[in-house]
């Protein structure tokens, strides 16, 4: 079998399952969550305003005055506890390619800007935190969707949902849960069979919405469902 008779048996027998919709755009989250990222919110001043802004946790201390990137900071308070009525937004922004994840502070219509930093770096060291090894593996690239790839084994000619083991069925059940519960999603798998040892050879391309990742929950229950597919 050469290439392009592979690639067309793939292309026409690979499994694709998609929540249809665009990446949301952005995603509410508590002050625990900037803590899990690896972030203080501090209130100060900022170029001489009192304003909100954030540090890498444990890394500011009240009464502490830094400049960074040529803007002076002087620390008041390290928040512990979100003022009452506002929330904490962030989404990703694209900049010339890359992902950044972009957090606001917000209160009716006013809107802080509290963190701008490279979305992959800070998600990678995010799952490193929490031990969420398989999304770390599978991570492939960061836009305003991520994709995670799994794989296994020597390519070849991908089965019917019908010759799917129990294994991969389960996997894309889940898949198709989570991407309800993110609001988007799309997965692809091309299931070869098992290898002469009994492996199986497999490869799956799953497209999330990077935002949505951010959430523990979903992270912790994709980095499951990665781990169970084997």
């Amino acid at each position: 079998m050469d290439i392009l008779q592979l690639r067309e048996l793939q292309a026409i027998n690979t499994l694709v399952f998609e929540t249809l919709g665009q990446p949301e755009k952005e995603r509410e989250f508590k002050l625990k969550s900037l803590k899990r990222w690896g972030f203080d919110l501090l209130l100060g001043k900022k170029g001489g305003e009192t304003t909100y802004f954030t540090a890498v946790s444990g890394k500011r201390s009240v009464g502490e005055k830094y400049t960074e990137d040529e803007i002076s900071y002087e620390v008041e308070e390290i928040i512990h506890e979100l003022p009452k009525n506002k929330k904490i937004f962030a989404h990703i922004e694209m900049i010339q390619g890359r992902a950044y994840l972009i957090g606001e502070l917000r209160e009716g219509e006013e809107n802080i800007e509290i963190l701008r930093v490279p979305a992959g770096s800070i998600l990678l060291a995010y799952f490193k935190k929490h031990k969420l090894h398989n999304l770390i593996e599978a991570l492939r690239n960061v836009g305003t969707a991520l994709e995670l790839v799994k794989q296994r084994g020597q390519e070849g000619k991908p089965v019917s949902y019908e010759q799917l083991p129990n294994v991969a069925r389960r996997f894309l059940r889940g898949a198709k849960d989570l991407e309800k519960d993110a609001g988007f999603g799309r997965v692809a798998l091309s299931y070869w069979g098992e290898n002469k040892d009994g492996d199986a050879r497999f490869r799956v391309s799953w497209l999330l919405p990077t935002i949505a990742l951010f959430d523990i929950n979903i992270a912790e229950k994709a980095d499951k469902l990665l781990a169970a597919f084997k």
